[in-house]
C-alpha cells in the first residue's frame, strides 16, 4: 500500500476509535464469553451485528483485562486482516487491531490440540520487535527499520470463536480481539538497517509447508502486508496514538496475514519458512 492509501486506512479507523461514548457490553456478557472461549464452545461476539467499533474496542479492552489474568500482562498488539484474501474473507477494507498478552506466545515446535479452540486456524505472519520509540513517529518503512530491534518468525494460531452461522463483521473481529488465541514465534532476526533492509522485507516470501508431504500450503511475499510489512507498525502506532497510546521499546507487533487463513486439523504438522530473510528461519507446530 502507498503511504497515501495507508493514511486513509489509519484516518478511517480513528474516525471510530472515541471510547466516551462507546456502547459497553454488560460485564455478564464478557465474563460468558470468556467463559464459553476457555471451555471452546461456540462464543457470540459480545457485541450486536450493527455495533460500532468504539463498542468493539471497548469490548476487547474488558476482554483482555479478564484473559490477562490467565494469561499474562500485555506485550504487544497484531493488525488483522492486512492481506487482499484475509481481507476479502471478510468482507472488510481495513485492517484490525488486536491485542497480544504473553502467555498466547509460545516456542517453535509447540504442539496444540485443534479442538481446544472453536474455529482453530493458522496463518504466516511475522512479529516485529520495537526497539525505539521513534518507532510511533514514522511515516516510511524505512523509518520504522530504524526504529525496531528486528524481527522475529511468528506462525499465528487464531481462533474466531464464534459459530459458523454468524458473519463477523469488522467492529465484531474487534469485539473478540481479533481472534488472538496462540502463536509460535522464533528467535530475533536482525535486520539491515538500510534500503536493503527494507527491500529484504518487501520480498521475501513466508512459505507454509505441510511436514509429512512437504507440499506448499500458501506462499506469499511480505508486500503482502499492506504494500511493506513495516506498513502494519505504522497502522498499529496510529491506532495507539489515538488511544492516548504509544509503542515501546520491547513491544511485539504482528503484522498479520501474509496469505490465506488455514484451518487447523488434527494430525497436522506445519513448517513456515521464510526465504530471504537471513538464515532462513523457520518455525514448527503439530496440531492433535
Amino acid at each position: 500500500m502507498r503511504k497515501t492509501g495507508l493514511a486513509l486506512a489509519i484516518g478511517a479507523v480513528l474516525l471510530h476509535i472515541p471510547a466516551a461514548q462507546a456502547a459497553c457490553p454488560a460485564g455478564t456478557t464478557i465474563d460468558a464469553f470468556v467463559a464459553d472461549r476457555a471451555a471452546a464452545r461456540p462464543a457470540a461476539p459480545p457485541i450486536a451485528v450493527d455495533g460500532s467499533l468504539e463498542d468493539a474496542f471497548c469490548a476487547q479492552a474488558m476482554i483482555v483485562d479478564r484473559l490477562s489474568k490467565d494469561l499474562g500482562p500485555v506485550v504487544g498488539y497484531k493488525a488483522g486482516l492486512t492481506s487482499p484474501p484475509a481481507q476479502k474473507a471478510f468482507g472488510v477494507e481495513e485492517p484490525v487491531f488486536g491485542t497480544l498478552l504473553r502467555d498466547m506466545l509460545l516456542e517453535s515446535g509447540a504442539s496444540l490440540r485443534a479442538g481446544d479452540a472453536v474455529r482453530s486456524l493458522f496463518e504466516a505472519d511475522l512479529i516485529v520487535e520495537i526497539g525505539d520509540a521513534a518507532v510511533n513517529d514514522a511515516t516510511t518503512p524505512t523509518e520504522v527499520l530504524a526504529a525496531i530491534r528486528g524481527v522475529r518468525p511468528f506462525l499465528e494460531l487464531p481462533a474466531l470463536v464464534a459459530p459458523l452461522d454468524i458473519q463477523l463483521n469488522g467492529p465484531m473481529i474487534t469485539a473478540i480481539n481479533v481472534g488472538a488465541w496462540r502463536g509460535v514465534m522464533g528467535d530475533l532476526i536482525e535486520m539491515p538497517a538500510d534500503e536493503a533492509g527494507v527491500a529484504m522485507l518487501a520480498d521475501f516470501t513466508a512459505r507454509l509447508t505441510d511436514e509429512a508431504t512437504g507440499e506448499t500450503i500458501s506462499a506469499a511475499p511480505g508486500k503482502a502486508v499492506l504494500g511493506h510489512p513495516l506498513n502494519a507498525v505504522i497502522w498499529i502506532a496510529g491506532v495507539l496514538k489515538a488511544q492516548g497510546k504509544a509503542l515501546k521499546p520491547g513491544d511485539l507487533v504482528s503484522v498479520g496475514s501474509i496469505g490465506p487463513l488455514n484451518p487447523m486439523k488434527p494430525g497436522q504438522s506445519v513448517r513456515l519458512t521464510y526465504e530471504g530473510l537471513p538464515g532462513t528461519p523457520s518455525v514448527t507446530a503439530t496440531f492433535k
